[in-house]
């Protein structure tokens, strides 16, 4: 049995019992889960071992500050980026990319626009050669190469998940804006001021607070409670299938980086390797939709709506399901269900889930150390979602 610690409000119980069902039957090794409603924090939990991989007994726990790579929820953080520097006059979202990137209209991208890019539209998640860790960290080849690849789809007329090129693209656009990296934009714009153990870039001094992840096993039916354990025969295929739109966007950085090696921590890859605690996610997206201790909300209303304005539904040419976008966050819908139809976020590969319920003045945040394969929607993260939804049900 694991020792789930930390405290929730009156009437999110539910969240407590959920998150220690997660240990006894939905294979969880490490986690925490943290939500605030109005600004106020009301459930702040975490238990397991730090180390997914490690020996029980007698493993280091997890602790009220561990943190993990976040893996893809990392992009909903990034996509603040662009967002607050339209709320500020610096980018036009229907701008050519090219107006702030001259190198980036090479091969037919010229009128790839800055929405396109946010919302998995412009054609690029591929490489026609991947690149290796070494030089997917570098600052320079990943955007280099963005820049010169051809779009494998007409950029505006469809979506298709940009797993691992959105770091290059979206990173890339923020330096030509800005002049700095987007690590250092999201710590000095977003991360510093709200006190956020949140980074896209781990400085060494941190490393100390972050635990592994391995992949584990996830329960048969009917441990997951009806949540669909075996993909489609089609998403089988096209992850299994190396020419495929599916393996080429995950395998853009190849061979596979390491995600336990502190180089990897370290790089600024805001599509897949942000390092975060529950706490840090759940404060940021509090913090878009609402005051917190007093600080005006990051979005104003107008960007609020952008940020959950629907841009890309429907089949999805990477992920091969049907997927909901806005402008860089993952929207609520069977591929990915959040508490209510304007919540907006981003779940982590494997694992991990961040987003915001404005309707409900909720932010949520979950990250976990135990890697279950899953893309979208993990069963761990949806069980505490629908006991979030059941504690807010009960309450005024």
């Amino acid at each position: 049995m694991v020792d789930v610690q930390g405290t929730v409000a009156d009437g999110f119980e539910p969240v407590r019992d959920a998150f220690a069902a997660n240990f006894a039957r939905r294979g969880e090794r490490g986690a925490a889960v943290v939500v605030y409603r109005d600004g106020r924090k009301v459930v702040d939990l975490w238990g397991g071992a730090r180390d997914a991989d490690a020996e029980r007994p007698g493993a280091a726990p997890w602790e009220r500050g561990t943190a993990q790579v976040v893996r893809s929820a990392t992009k909903g953080v990034a996509a603040a980026a662009p967002l607050l520097l339209h709320q500020r006059g610096l980018v036009d979202l229907d701008a050519p990319v090219g107006r702030y990137w001259p190198e980036f209209k090479e091969n037919g991208k010229e009128r790839v626009l800055v929405r396109h890019l946010l919302a998995h539209r412009a054609g690029l998640p591929v490489l026609d050669r991947p690149l290796t860790l070494a030089e997917a960290v570098d600052g320079v080849s990943g955007p280099r190469a963005v820049a010169s690849q051809a779009p494998a789809w007409e950029p505006g007329t469809a979506h298709g998940y940009h797993a691992q090129t959105y770091s290059w693209l979206i990173g890339e656009l923020v330096r030509r804006v800005t002049g700095r990296t987007i690590g250092g934009w999201v710590a000095d714009e977003i991360a510093g001021p709200l006190g956020l153990d949140l980074w896209i870039g781990l400085p060494e001094a941190e490393r100390g607070r972050v635990g592994r992840l391995a992949p584990v096993e996830a329960p048969a039916p009917p441990a997951s409670q009806g949540l669909r354990v075996r993909p489609k025969k089609s998403v089988t295929d096209a992850y299994g299938d190396p020419d495929s739109l599916t393996r080429r966007a995950f395998g853009a950085i190849d061979p596979p980086p390491d995600e336990n090696d502190p180089a990897y921590a370290a790089a600024e890859l805001p599509a897949s390797a942000g390092v975060a605690t529950a706490e840090a996610l759940a404060r940021f997206y509090a913090a878009l939709i609402g005051q917190v201790d007093g600080r005006p909300r990051l979005f104003a209303p107008a960007t609020l709506t952008l940020a959950r304005t629907e841009e890309s539904a429907g089949p999805d040419r990477v992920l091969v399901v049907n997927t909901r976008f806005g402008l860089g966050h993952m929207l609520h819908g069977p591929a990915c269900p959040l508490l209510s139809p304007g919540s907006f976020g981003h779940p982590g590969r494997g694992g991990s889930l961040a987003f915001a319920d404005p309707e409900s003045a909720t932010a949520f945040g979950y990250v976990t150390n135990g890697m279950q394969r899953n893309v979208t929607a993990d069963p761990r993260a949806q069980a505490l979602v629908r006991a979030v939804a059941t504690s807010l049900e009960t309450r005024p």
